[in-house]
């Protein structure tokens, strides 16, 4: 089944005043499809920026070799 797509451009304050009339369970809905889309948005983003590809890459090769301390330990050491 082919499925059609419309991509409206509403004002941010009438988007705001439909919100504002849902009930309290269809906002946490919407809270959690936004939270969803904005993780996988960071996440995208994160994978594209070359800084962040290093220091994720440079994280997994000292996991992988040992070269890490846990957070237990860590906190250990700070007192």
């Amino acid at each position: 089944m082919v499925q059609d797509t419309i991509r409206l451009s509403i004002p941010i304050t009438l988007l705001a005043d439909v919100l504002a009339g849902l009930t309290l369970r269809e906002k946490y809905q919407l809270l959690e499809i936004l939270e969803t889309q904005i993780a996988e948005a960071e996440e995208e983003a994160w994978e594209k920026d070359p800084t962040t590809r290093n220091a994720i890459h440079e994280a997994r090769i000292a996991y992988q070799t040992g070269q890490y301390i846990t957070i237990d330990e860590y906190v250990k050491n700070q007192s």
